[in-house]
């Protein structure tokens, strides 16, 4: 397969993921719409790194696996506080929580 097609891959799952955190209210689904943003890089980053014949880019793409693991579980614990507090995971909620 060329770069090219990889980088098409990328780009589309990018903008779904754009879509998704710009779109929708629900928390979960910004959740998962940020883990493929995430995913969109990853290709990208091991795509160029087949392409170069480094291995920067995998190691990098570690990294971001770790850290889209670590956002998951602090964003999933922020989602259950916000059920707990509101009774819903509608994020147009988060604004009254001040104070």
């Amino acid at each position: 397969m060329l770069l090219n097609q990889f980088l098409l891959l990328s780009a589309v799952l990018f903008s779904i993921g754009v879509y998704g955190v710009l779109a929708r209210r629900n928390g979960v689904l910004v959740l998962m719409s940020i883990e493929l943003i995430l995913n969109a890089v990853n290709i990208n980053l091991v795509a160029f790194a087949a392409f170069t014949g480094t291995i920067g880019g995998e190691v990098f793409a570690l990294f971001v696996i770790a850290v889209a693991a670590a956002e998951v579980g602090v964003g999933l614990a922020m989602v259950l506080l916000l059920y707990r507090s509101s009774r819903t995971i509608d994020l147009t909620t988060v604004d009254r929580l001040r104070g």
